[in-house]
């Protein structure tokens, strides 16, 4: 590429993204280090999450419910409390026994995963005629795959997985950013 074409691009870029490729590597480092720190303190980063999760569940019933009482006249207003009802509940569920929505929410997310890959692989099978539905059916395996691990250790995974996704989040998070800020430097020095 060359370098008005690569100036041209730095150009195309929004507000001072190019100018500010520091500070991307910086809060990508910091992504990767609470990303690492997540991976040794995995149920600790469940437990904060389901607890978030649980607390704002819980706020927003309590705001809906708010909304319903003040709706008055509304056909729907049953309805409407009905479903703060269950935000309410459900929210100090996970707020008062955090480990068991945990172990919950891991059952649903393992047989979810099972049942979405199972599907996945229906789909590419019906489409075998078609170019690249062998992507589409290792993505099915592979989601069938991540079901069926999370299912063989459950309940024990749901203390531990929750915290893993978070932090393998962080890390992607993390690892995105250094390298973005890494090209933009390269290619401001080009430029």
């Amino acid at each position: 590429m060359s370098q008005s074409a690569i100036a041209e691009e730095l150009e195309s870029l929004p507000g001072d993204l190019p100018r500010n490729w520091g500070g991307l590597v910086a809060l990508g480092v910091v992504s990767t280090l609470l990303g690492l720190f997540g991976l040794w303190s995995a149920f600790w980063l469940t437990l904060a999450g389901v607890l978030m999760f649980g607390a704002l569940l819980a706020l927003g019933g309590g705001l809906q419910l708010f909304d319903a009482f003040k709706c008055k006249g509304w056909k729907s207003t049953f309805a409407h409390g009905g479903i703060a009802f269950i935000y309410l509940i459900v929210g100090g569920l996970m707020i008062f026994d955090p480990v068991g929505a945990a172990v919950a929410l891991t059952l649903v997310l393992g047989v979810a995963l099972l049942t979405a890959g199972s599907l996945r692989l229906v789909i590419a099978f019906q489409h075998r005629n078609e170019i690249g539905w062998k992507w589409a059916a290792g993505g099915g395996l592979l989601s069938m795959l991540l079901g069926a691990l999370v299912l063989v250790q459950w309940p024990v995974s749901g203390v531990w997985l929750i915290g893993l996704v978070i932090a393998i989040e962080l890390l992607i998070n993390g690892w995105t950013a250094i390298f973005l800020g890494l090209v933009l430097r390269r290619a401001k020095r080009l430029a």
